[in-house]
């Protein structure tokens, strides 16, 4: 009986020391993160704090990078949580996944000056050059669907600019992601047009672990992202982070 109460203390002193390493939490500035004052927040980092916090994982620290950038630490370092990131099955094994946050929708968008681009299927929008994130959910699926001309940038706000610049000729992102960055970068949403014609992309997003991060924090991490869902925490974050302008 009592090797099994020390089990127990052992154990649970092991989980301790697991959760008392620091978690290297990256992300990037978009319409579900903000950056204020020198203080990153937003509906999604809300969710990714309370999470955390709920885990006992109280050290931590939350950096802003371009995409490409958070997403080469994630898939390179242990002990590194990203956000948001979207769940494909080209990604499963890459990431340990703690929980959805949200959904979005990516659309095509060009500058409505440019009678001339005018692609009315998927087939059509090939033959335009178009801009994306390097390793972003966009990329890959636009690769996966046998688009060669794409134009790869850093991060949102390089690409749109890109755009801007007429650098490329469309660029995918979500309606609420658009009005951020014409906001951000003092630009006249008015003077960009969503084609319809082509549709859009859907994708789940994710918080999730480096695959190297050790388990028991991705469970305890996992299990409190659980308990705040059943609380009805995480749905009511997820009201500010509906892809509306």
């Amino acid at each position: 009986m009592k090797a099994r109460k020390w089990m127990v203390l052992l154990l649970g002193m092991v989980t301790a020391q697991v959760m008392a390493e620091p978690i290297q939490v990256v992300t990037e500035e978009s319409q579900f993160i903000t950056l204020r004052n020198g203080r990153i927040g937003g509906a999604a980092t809300e969710v990714v704090e309370l999470t955390l916090n709920r885990a006992g994982q109280t050290d931590y620290k939350i950096n802003l990078y371009p995409w490409a950038r958070a997403y080469d630490i994630a898939t390179n370092q242990p002990n590194v949580l990203i956000y948001l990131v979207a769940r494909t099955p080209e990604r499963e094994a890459l990431f340990k996944w703690v929980g959805r946050v949200a959904a979005a929708q990516y659309y095509f968008y060009k500058l409505r000056a440019r009678t001339d681009i005018n692609p009315q299927n998927l087939d059509d929008a090939r033959q335009y050059s178009i801009g994306v994130m390097r390793n972003d959910f966009r990329h890959h699926y636009l690769l996966h669907h046998d688009f060669s001309r794409l134009v790869l940038s850093a991060g949102i706000e390089e690409n749109f600019q890109k755009l801007l610049n007429e650098k490329v000729q469309l660029i995918p992102m979500t309606d609420s992601s658009v009005a951020h960055e014409c906001a951000r970068q003092q630009f006249d949403c008015t003077k960009l047009e969503r084609i319809e014609a082509l549709g859009f992309m859907e994708a789940e997003l994710y918080m999730a672990y480096s695959v190297s991060t050790d388990d028991a924090v991705v469970e305890k991490t996992r299990t409190a992202f659980k308990q705040l869902e059943q609380e009805g925490t995480v749905s009511r974050a997820l009201l500010t982070l509906q892809n509306k302008p």
